[in-house]
Order: structure tokens, then C-alpha cells, then sequence
């Protein structure tokens, strides 16, 4: 299989001018982080949206940095080719300058990520420009921003009112010139998103943002249908069912083994007929081998 080059802000920054989409995709562990590789996608994202679809959260709120910093590891040793980001989960930046850089650092020395990812507008431009002096690449999160579901109400279409779309507008501004390689835009409207993404030189990868964006992000267990039972979202394109195959294929393999139809001769190992006879002599004490 050919090795891919590693893609660099650098690189994704001209991706954007010259009009290619960026595709970003979340993994949480080594064996989805390596297939996504083998795919080609762009960048992995080890988003705290573990809490949902690994954890068996109702939120990400309860993700804790620990969390991203072991996902963070198994994914980096899955697809050592591939350009990282990891979030910072909830109340781990917010709290000084100094706990922010902290706690970027491990995901950066322990993770083994290229880049953290923070959500916030304007608001955490200070920490953002913080991290961005020592060396830490970022990219910023608007629009809905889960680790705020409670203050916002739920998992509603961002930006619909003029005043919030206006300050969706001043917050990629702000991200962009606090020295963020890019942003993330959740479930806002597509007309939004389009002129968000022409206003900033940075790219602008969209969840639920429709088809102006540079880039694209959907969560691994999504387009993978890989959960139980699964909630369809509109935003999603599903690639497989992987829930209903493995249902199927374990329902199998439970049935196997009841009717004691696996394991069949040729999932044993066999004895030494020499060995046998000095275990158990003439007898048929050894599945009916007797001489």
C-alpha cells in the first residue's frame, strides 16, 4: 500500500484556497483510526463525541481529559500518516491561560496529536492566540457546540436569528485572527456556513452545515451505522450498515454454539496419536482415538 504524505495546516490553508475539500473523520481507537487511513481521509478527528458513541454518555460533558489523551494515543499509533486532532473536553480549558496550555500539552506530548480543538467563539480567542505562541496548532468550534447542550437548550440549528448569526460571523473572525488553521461549523444553516467560509482565509469544515464549507466532518459510528439501536440524523450520509452485520454475525455465532456446531474438526488441534495412547491407552477416553 503507498504511504500518503501527512497533511500540515500549511498544506490544508492551500487546500482551501485552491478549492479542494478537506475530509476529517473521528476514531476513537487503533483498528478504526488505521482503516481510515487506508482510506484516505484528510484529518482524524478524536473528538470527545466519544462520550456518546464509545462511552455510553448521554453528553460529552462527562469526558474527561484522561478519556482523549488514551483515545488520542491509540489512535495516533493507528494512522501514523495521518494529520490528528484531539478536543479538549469540557471545563479543561476556560479556567486561566496557564491550566489551557496544560492541558493542550498532553494531548500534544501523551495524545501524540498534531492539533487540539477548542469550542468557543470570541470568548476563548484569548487562549486560542495562547496556545498558538507555544507552538500548539488549533482549531476552533462554533455554532452548536456540545460540551454547551444545556446552555443552549438541546441540539438546535445554530444561527437562524440575526443577532446569533452575526455573532457566529464575529467568532470566526475572532478564531481566525487569534491564529486558528481552521474551524469547525456544527448545524447551522447552509447559507450561514457559505458566508462564514468566504469571509475567513482559514477553512471552514462543516457538520450539519451544508455544501459551502471546505471540508467535512461526520463521526465514525455515523457513517458506519455502527450503534444500537441507531437515531438517524439529516445531516448524515450512512456508507454501511455495520450495526445490523455484526448483530447478525454474533446472533450466528451464538447459534453455533448452542447447537454445538462450532467448534468443528478443523477449528481444533490435534494430538499426537503417540501422545494419546501414553495419556489414556486403548481406551476412548480421548474422543474415540483407540487403537
Amino acid at each position: 500500500m503507498t504511504m500518503k504524505q501527512p497533511l500540515t495546516i500549511t498544506k490544508m490553508k492551500k487546500m482551501k484556497q485552491s478549492g479542494e475539500p478537506i475530509s476529517v473523520l473521528t476514531a476513537y481507537d487503533f483498528p478504526s483510526a488505521k482503516l481510515a487511513e487506508e482510506a484516505g481521509v484528510d484529518v482524524i478527528l478524536v473528538g470527545d463525541s466519544l462520550g456518546n458513541v464509545v462511552l455510553g454518555y448521554d453528553t460529552t460533558i462527562p469526558v474527561t481529559l484522561d478519556d482523549i489523551v488514551y483515545h488520542t494515543r491509540a489512535v495516533a499509533r493507528g494512522a501514523k500518516e495521518t494529520f490528528i486532532v484531539a478536543d479538549l473536553p469540557f471545563m479543561t480549558y476556560r479556567l486561566g491561560i496557564e491550566n489551557t496550555l496544560r492541558n493542550a500539552a498532553r494531548l500534544m506530548q501523551e495524545g501524540r496529536a498534531h492539533a487540539v480543538k477548542m469550542e468557543g467563539g470570541a470568548d476563548i480567542a484569548d487562549e486560542i492566540a495562547a496556545l498558538v505562541r507555544a507552538g500548539i496548532p488549533v482549531m476552533g468550534h462554533i455554532g452548536l457546540t456540545p460540551q454547551s447542550v444545556h446552555q443552549l437548550g438541546g441540539y438546535r440549528v445554530q444561527g437562524k436569528l440575526d443577532q446569533d448569526a452575526r455573532q457566529l460571523i464575529e467568532d470566526a473572525k475572532a478564531i481566525e485572527q487569534a491564529g486558528a488553521f481552521a474551524i469547525v461549523i456544527e448545524l447551522v444553516t447552509e447559507q450561514l456556513a457559505e458566508k462564514i467560509a468566504s469571509d475567513i482565509s482559514i477553512p471552514l469544515i462543516g457538520i450539519g452545515a451544508g455544501r459551502g464549507c471546505d471540508g467535512q466532518v461526520l463521526v465514525y459510528h455515523d457513517i458506519l451505522q455502527y450503534a444500537s439501536p441507531y437515531r438517524a440524523k439529516r445531516f448524515v450520509k450512512t456508507y454501511a450498515d455495520l450495526g445490523t452485520v455484526i448483530r447478525n454475525a454474533i446472533g450466528s455465532y451464538v447459534a453455533d454454539v448452542k447447537s454445538r456446531t462450532f467448534p468443528q474438526e478443523e477449528h481444533s488441534f490435534p494430538m499426537d496419536q503417540e501422545m494419546v495412547k501414553q495419556l489414556y491407552g486403548n481406551s476412548s477416553a480421548a474422543g474415540g482415538t483407540e487403537a
